[in-house]
C-alpha cells in the first residue's frame, strides 16, 4: 500500500468571511469604523466629514487595493526597502588570503595574498551555454577530447 499525503493547494489564498471579504479586510474595516466613531464623538461635524473621507480612503487603499498581485501594505514595505537601498553599487575587488606566516623571532605576521582569477568572456559564454542546455552540452574541453579519441573508445 502506498503512502499518500495530502498536499495543500492554494496556500496563498486568504480565508473568506462573507462573500469576497477576507479576514484581513474585515479587520481593517472594523478598525476604520472604530476610528470613524472616535472622530464622530470627539470633533465637530465639518472636521468629522473631513476625517471620515480620509479614513475611508485609507480603508479602501489598505484593505482592497492590490498592486502587481501584492496587497498594498506589502507593496508599501517593498517600496520603502527599495528607496532605502543605495542606487549606486560599487564593486569592491577582493583578494584571497592564501596563507599566513608568523616569524618566530619577531611578532611580524606575513600574509601571502593572491588576486582572484579572472574568468574570460569565452569561458563565461561556455558556462552559460552549459546552464542553458541543462548540462546536455558538456563544454569544449570534453567535446575536443571526444573528437580526438578513436571510434572504438567512443562507442563503449
Amino acid at each position: 500500500m502506498q503512502n499518500r499525503f495530502i498536499v495543500p493547494q492554494f496556500i496563498d489564498a486568504e480565508d473568506r468571511i462573507w462573500g469576497p471579504i477576507t479576514v484581513r479586510q474585515f479587520a481593517i474595516v472594523i478598525i476604520g469604523a472604530l476610528f470613524i466613531f472616535i472622530s464622530y464623538r470627539l470633533s465637530d461635524f465639518a472636521l468629522f466629514l473631513t476625517q471620515t473621507i480620509v479614513i475611508v480612503l485609507l480603508i479602501v487603499i489598505f484593505g482592497f487595493v492590490k498592486i502587481n498581485g501584492a496587497i498594498f501594505p506589502m507593496f508599501l514595505l517593498s517600496l520603502i526597502q527599495t528607496l532605502k537601498r543605495p542606487r549606486l553599487r560599487i564593486w569592491k575587488k577582493e583578494y584571497i588570503k592564501i596563507e599566513e606566516f608568523k616569524n618566530k623571532d619577531e611578532n611580524l605576521v606575513v600574509q601571502v595574498i593572491a588576486p582572484k582569477k579572472m574568468v574570460t568572456g569565452k569561458k563565461l559564454s561556455e558556462l552559460s551555454l552549459i546552464i542553458d542546455t541543462g548540462g546536455v552540452y558538456q563544454g569544449e574541453l570534453l567535446a575536443n577530447t571526444m573528437n580526438n579519441l578513436p571510434n572504438k573508445q567512443i562507442n563503449k
